[in-house]
């Protein structure tokens, strides 16, 4: 079992971006995703939100773990933040994290970035209740 929680202790968002391989950007939001069991970090989220999109800088796990399922459910959540928040277009770097992990939440390559039109997304319209 795992919790995801806002990081705002400078010292602790350092240590644990550098436990996933990301360098700290200033400004940014950091959420980490915590095993309750161990305490341990397993993932990290860092992310901006500039008006009318958000732009993910990382999403990434803790270098010596690999579990994709965790991190899908990280990038949701931070994703569905950034939309809460009223932005609804959601950006990241194409080194942001796992291309695959990426794609799975949503995200399409269009002229280098990942982007991900969250509209409708997290509240069902965006679905048809269909398959295709």
């Amino acid at each position: 079992m795992f919790k995801i929680t806002p990081v705002q202790d400078k010292a602790s968002a350092d240590a644990l971006l550098s436990a996933c391989g990301a360098k700290t950007k200033e400004n940014a939001f950091v959420y980490a995703m915590i095993d309750v069991d161990s305490g341990d970090v397993m993932g990290i989220s860092q992310f901006e939100i500039f008006g009318d999109y958000g732009y993910i800088f990382d999403l990434k796990p803790r270098i010596d773990l690999d579990d994709f399922e965790a991190m899908f459910i990280l990038g949701r959540q931070t994703m569905n933040f950034i939309d809460l928040c009223g932005s609804h277009v959601c950006r990241a770097n194409i080194d942001a994290g796992d291309v695959a992990l990426l794609k799975a939440i949503g995200f399409k390559l269009s002229n280098g970035v990942f982007e991900c039109d969250m509209t409708g997304f997290f509240d069902g319209s965006h679905c048809s209740g269909g398959h295709k």
